[in-house]
């Protein structure tokens, strides 16, 4: 079987994609961690509510559905 020989200067310029891509990937932002700026201040409101006792736990909540 016959090899084929790759150029040095593609190799260099796949491996440079490669970092680059790398890169980017441990760089890339989740588009589902990012907020509108309307459910940063619906989740400022349920913070502030839970550390003043008035949040509902889940377990309550379920019960209540049930009735």
């Amino acid at each position: 079987m016959a090899y084929a020989t790759i150029p040095k200067e593609i190799t260099n310029e796949l491996i440079a994609i490669r970092k680059d891509l790398d890169y980017i990937k441990m760089h890339m932002v989740d588009a589902d961690t990012i907020l509108t700026p309307e459910e940063e201040i619906k989740l400022e409101e349920s913070l502030k509510e839970y550390k003043e006792g008035k949040a509902t736990l889940l377990e309550d909540f379920e019960k209540e559905m049930e009735r």
